[in-house]
């Protein structure tokens, strides 16, 4: 995905690229919230934002500093990095002169499901939803056993988590396009989960 494709105004490229650098010095290194997970997100706020007529320079923006401040909610320094990756970005775009600095933090603030508060614009919503699809499909089978990798969790409580967790994202999408989008992906995993519990059991 290129920026460039959904965004033609050199400013706005120019303060988004900004704002990509200052994203990338959060992250030390890979893993499932690593800057990868930020892409794809990015990637996906653009498809769903063009087609549900959204701001896509605030999308962007959102996009790339929603999980800035994941690395130090995993090091146990925050308790939550919704909220200080909102005020983080907001201090980092109002010293930009960035006049929608509160839209963007607004729509970071709000992006995990299962905290307040819940989002309150288009841009928002588009971001909730795409962090989510990215827990689904193949990419969110990869990541659960990414996770599970890194935590020595089993295959077993990995289809736990699958249960409790993924196979309900569907149903939390705010947009049409992703609702469309999620019934795919979610189909995808339930024929995996389906066939991986055969393979335990010995049926296949």
């Amino acid at each position: 995905m290129k920026i460039e494709d959904f965004i033609k105004d050199e400013k706005s490229l120019a303060l988004i690229k900004k704002a990509e650098e200052f994203a990338r010095n959060f992250f030390e290194r890979e893993g499932t919230h690593g800057f990868s997970h930020t892409e794809r997100v990015l990637a996906l706020c653009m498809h769903i934002g063009k087609k549900e007529g959204a701001d896509l320079e605030v999308l962007a923006l959102a996009a790339l500093l929603h999980d800035i401040a994941r690395p130090l909610e995993s090091k146990g320094k925050i308790e939550d990095h919704a909220k200080e990756g909102a005020k983080i970005a907001k201090r980092f775009l109002e010293g930009l002169g960035y006049e929608k600095a509160d839209q963007v933090a607004h729509a970071i603030e709000a992006h995990r499901f299962s905290k307040p508060p819940e989002p309150q614009t288009l841009e928002a919503k588009i971001l909730s939803d795409a962090d989510k699809l990215d827990a689904i499909g193949a990419i969110g089978i990869a990541r659960v056993f990414m996770y599970s990798g890194e935590h020595g969790r089993s295959i077993e409580f990995s289809l736990k988590h699958f249960e409790e967790k993924i196979l309900k994202l569907k149903d939390l999408m705010y947009t049409k396009t992703a609702k469309e989008m999620a019934l795919e992906r979610h189909k995808y995993v339930e024929e995996f989960v389906e066939r991986i519990r055969k393979e335990i059991e010995g049926e296949l």
